[in-house]
């Protein structure tokens, strides 16, 4: 099972790539929890995660979140695929994470 975390401000505006990421992991028969917290949640739920996904509200915030979260891959959505909620894309740019 892969573990992906998302981030936005408030862990709210992913909730729906989170559905389309889901639906796209059923899909390619890909096990994965896929959940949303918001910025200020990253520590607390970092070790639950294999890689943590940014959204582009929260990008700069990538430094802090590497640090609260040692180990684990953190980068930021693709505006483009988080605006048109590309749940399938975005699962891949997490799989290819995991796997480096």
């Amino acid at each position: 099972m892969v573990h992906i975390m998302l981030c936005c401000a408030s862990g709210m505006s992913t909730s729906l790539l989170v559905e389309k990421m889901l639906k796209a992991a059923a899909e390619q028969g890909i096990d994965a929890e896929i959940w949303a917290v918001g910025a200020n949640e990253v520590k607390a739920n970092a070790d639950k995660a294999d890689v943590i996904l940014l959204g582009p509200q929260v990008r700069y915030a990538q430094r802090k979140i590497e640090s609260e979260a040692p180990g684990i891959p953190v980068a930021h959505i693709d505006m483009k695929d988080y605006g048109m909620m590309n749940g399938k894309s975005v699962l891949k740019q997490a799989i290819q994470l995991i796997q480096k």
